[in-house]
């Protein structure tokens, strides 16, 4: 109830079209209670001997104007209770999605993007069925039942209470069975999305696949979620067919009872023919309910498996949280300072260690090193992906933690080594972080990168769509589009994190240019394994095992002998 209560708390955007809804239930129910005492007149009319022609169609009439109003009815309420749901699922899988938006990347280490997609549109999916059927069914059903015993115990109170024998032992299977198949169903929901993210895994590392030959390990593996999905649905199943059969055996017994008891009582005078067709009606409508309560069960608890894996999200917690009245940043001098940072993404292995340095507005700061010594983390912890665990960095002058988010990022242009490009023309991947960026500038951009020969060597030029991940394109052409955007992006600090790792001389020489020609606009931080791309920096920092072991320019490091003239050396 906690949970439905919630859900209910949710959708309050979309309670005027669920009252509606109800209403139309409420009515639907109402006609259903109709009906049947019109039919117990008619039949008790005809009984008589003394029926009319004209008493006759109207009864007749009467009970089709009350059959069509309640096909409306169940219209507008099946409708209205739809447009309700599926508008509201809307919401929460945009709800979902923004949530998720807030989150740090240290949320995101440990998931799969399938599972994370899984949850945000199907998990939200099954949530349609509570709104939409599950509870307006149970509205109707608590209503019909109680407004039909009614009815049964005007028309004969003993045969009322024989018939409801059954109603406990009913609610007695209904729990036992809930109790038995939720696990299951949270079961089923969990592997769905396991089987989720397989797939989103597979299908975006095919190529290694292929080139590797692990198809069959992957089948197989795949296989084996299959199976397990498999086996759940098949005891959720088994659960059912025992459970449904079952609750329509104990309802027929109902039937019997006034079957049995009912024709013994007429033929005895107790009660009226007309009164046991007219109860007989009325007790269809009393266990139909029940049986519609019974199904209830099964899709209540769908609903709900894929609720809790939903809440898990949108409850989830960032560990980067705005201060309350964080400054809103404007364009800053782009100046950078690291105090004594240490951090680490687990506590057992240190990552950062006391790593002090400071950028000046226009400087070009190089990050050199072996893999692993936290290169690629300074750069994370400016833009906040993480927080420091001791330390401090300002960007601009000001401590990064005092700072709105999206202002802090708005200071710098990332190239990542991994670059990302989304399924666009080339134009909409450079103009990515600018709004509204004209033709002109997105060309300007292109050239400052060495990207514009290439892109109009292609059929479509800027108009070309790159492909999902930017498979059309190599990785020196990519790398060289994510620079034309963080140039365009026109950030007072650029931050280079391998960004010529994918290119051959010829244009890493054009790129350097390129770099150069940026030098003293904006500061940079620059992370880089070939030596050439900054040679020209103002400060290199030497990183091993997490500290900062030598620092200077490129001459002063060479003259030095220390860790970096043996990386020179090894490259030459």
């Amino acid at each position: 109830m906690k949970m439905a209560w919630r859900l209910i708390k949710m959708a309050r955007q979309h309670w005027g079209v669920l009252s509606v809804a109800a209403l139309a239930l409420i009515g639907a129910a109402v006609m259903g209670l109709v009906t049947p005492g019109i039919v117990q007149k008619l039949t008790a009319l005809l009984e008589s001997n003394a029926a009319t022609g004209g008493e006759l169609a109207s009864l007749c009439l009467i009970l089709v104007g009350a059959y069509a109003l309640r096909m409306v009815c169940r219209f507008g309420a099946m409708y209205l209770s739809h447009l309700g749901a599926w508008s509201f699922v809307a919401d929460l899988t945009f709800q979902i999605y923004d949530k998720l938006q807030t989150l740090s990347q240290r949320y995101f280490s440990d998931k799969q993007t399938g599972e994370l997609l899984s949850r945000t549109v199907n998990d939200s999916r099954q949530i349609e069925v509570l709104v939409a059927h599950a509870l307006p069914d149970l509205v109707s059903s608590l209503l019909i039942v109680l407004g039909v015993a009614v009815m049964l115990f005007i028309i004969n109170p003993v045969l009322t209470l024989l018939t409801l024998l059954p109603v406990p032992l009913i609610l007695f299977v209904s729990t036992r069975f809930s109790r038995k198949v939720a696990p299951l169903f949270r079961v089923n929901q969990v592997v769905w999305g396991e089987i989720n993210g397989v797939l989103q895994d597979n299908l975006s590392g095919m190529k290694e696949i292929q080139a590797f030959g692990k198809e069959g390990w992957e089948h197989d593996k795949l296989d084996a979620y299959r199976r397990k999905y498999a086996q759940v649905n098949i005891r959720a199943n088994k659960a059912n067919g025992l459970f449904h059969p079952s609750v329509e055996f104990l309802t027929s017994l109902g039937t019997v009872v006034v079957v049995g008891l009912g024709g013994y009582m007429a033929m005895g005078g107790a009660m009226d023919i007309s009164e046991v067709v007219g109860f007989l009606m009325y007790l269809s409508l009393f266990y139909q309910p029940l049986t519609t309560l019974a199904r209830l069960v099964e899709d209540v608890q769908v609903s709900f498996a894929g609720a809790v894996r939903v809440f898990e999200i949108l409850d989830a917690q960032s560990e980067i949280v705005e201060k309350p009245g964080a400054i809103e940043l404007g364009h800053t001098d782009g100046s950078v300072e690291f105090r004594h940072v240490s951090f680490s993404y687990d506590p057992r292995e240190p990552v950062l260690d006391d790593v002090s340095f400071q950028a000046r507005p226009g400087e070009m700061i190089a990050l050199v090193g072996p893999t692993g010594v936290g290169k690629t983390t300074i750069v994370s912890l400016m833009e906040r992906f993480y927080d420091v665990e001791k330390g401090a960095i300002t960007i601009g002058g000001y401590d990064v933690r005092d700072v709105t988010l999206s202002s802090l990022r708005r200071q710098m242009s990332l190239v990542l080594q991994d670059v990302f490009l989304f399924n666009g023309t080339i134009a909409e991947n450079i103009a990515y972080g600018v709004n509204r960026a004209t033709r002109e500038e997105i060309v300007a951009a292109a050239k400052a990168a060495c990207a514009d020969e290439f892109i109009m060597a292609m059929p479509e030029g800027y108009d070309t769509v790159v492909g999902e991940r930017g498979t059309r394109l190599s990785g020196g052409q990519k790398q060289r589009l994510a620079i034309a955007r963080a140039i365009l992006r026109d950030a007072p600090i650029l931050v280079l994190d391998e960004a010529t790792s994918a290119v051959d001389n010829r244009t890493e020489r054009e790129i350097q240019r390129a770099i150069e020609g940026l030098a003293g606009t904006r500061t940079m931080i620059v992370i880089a394994h070939r030596l050439t791309t900054i040679q020209r920096a103002d400060q290199i920092l030497v990183l091993d095992k997490g500290r900062v072991v030598e620092r200077g320019t490129h001459a002063e490091l060479l003259a030095q002998g220390g860790i970096y003239q043996k990386m020179a050396q090894g490259l030459e």
